[in-house]
């Protein structure tokens, strides 16, 4: 069973939770200004990085809120989770492993 730790409930299992992909994206500032290859490129693709990654999960079957997560997308294992618009941790070095 994995666990994760919502910043406002504590630890729950995995099943009370949905990711919803990478975290961080910053929206165009000018949206009208972009083509259409340009704006499905911000829409569709993401990064999908094969390591450390910054996610946007909710607690779905808990308190329903959203908050990230520092994740290991190779181990699944969950660094650290914070809330929305706190500073997000440091990725991990690998040193010594």
């Amino acid at each position: 069973m994995l666990v994760i730790k919502c910043p406002f409930c504590g630890e729950r299992d995995q099943t009370e939770f949905t990711c919803h992909g990478e975290a961080h994206i910053a929206r165009p500032e000018n949206p009208d200004e972009l083509t259409d290859e340009q704006w499905g490129d911000y829409i569709f693709f993401r990064q999908n990085i094969k390591g450390y990654q910054y996610e946007r999960w909710s607690h779905d079957h808990g308190c329903g809120r959203w908050f990230n997560a520092l994740r290991n997308s190779v181990t699944d294992q969950f660094v650290d989770t914070y809330k929305i618009g706190e500073e997000k941790p440091a990725i991990p070095s690998d040193e010594g492993k």
